[in-house]
């Protein structure tokens, strides 16, 4: 763990957006994932594109990318950030019986885009519970990470393998 401490926290124990206006400009990558489990029918039906919805894992990319866009809108104290780069990559895993769902997010600037690629890796999946709620309830999303994080002051970061 960091001995950093809480950012987001000032000397008086408030919440607070971090200044960043003099931190050096770096190329920030981020990336992180999210699984969603799903019956077997309901992945073959994803899969071989019979979901009467539409091309669902289209639709869930583009949700993602969205959502990475707008991160500093749902988040609290996040900074708007002009990113370089979101990709949003959906991976079926027929014998888990789930979606991968793995993202990356680049800028050059002067914070982290670690809440942007959980953002986009959050709201895929979402996205992919609510084209599938119709057929099966109990869809779960689970193991939402960050995978890595290049760049800035704290330097690298990968996630354990586990």
């Amino acid at each position: 763990m960091s001995e950093q401490g809480l950012t987001h926290i000032n000397q008086s124990g408030q919440a607070h957006m971090v200044d960043v206006g003099e931190k050096q400009i770096t190329t920030r990558i981020a990336r992180a994932q999210a699984v969603v489990r799903m019956a077997p029918e309901t992945l073959a039906m994803i899969v071989s594109g019979q979901h009467h919805k539409g091309d669902v894992f289209a639709t869930a990319r583009i949700a993602g990318i969205q959502a990475a866009k707008r991160t500093w809108e749902l988040i609290p104290l996040c900074h708007p950030l002009m990113l370089t780069k979101v990709e949003v990559d959906l991976i079926a895993d027929e014998q888990q019986s789930c979606v991968r769902i793995q993202t990356l997010c680049k800028l050059s600037g002067k914070t982290g885009v670690e809440m942007e690629a959980l953002t986009a890796a959050s709201v895929a999946a979402l996205t992919l519970y609510d084209m599938c709620k119709a057929v099966q309830k109990d869809i779960v999303i689970e193991d939402l990470k960050l995978l890595e994080k290049q760049g800035g002051k704290s330097g690298h970061f990968v996630a354990d393998a586990s």
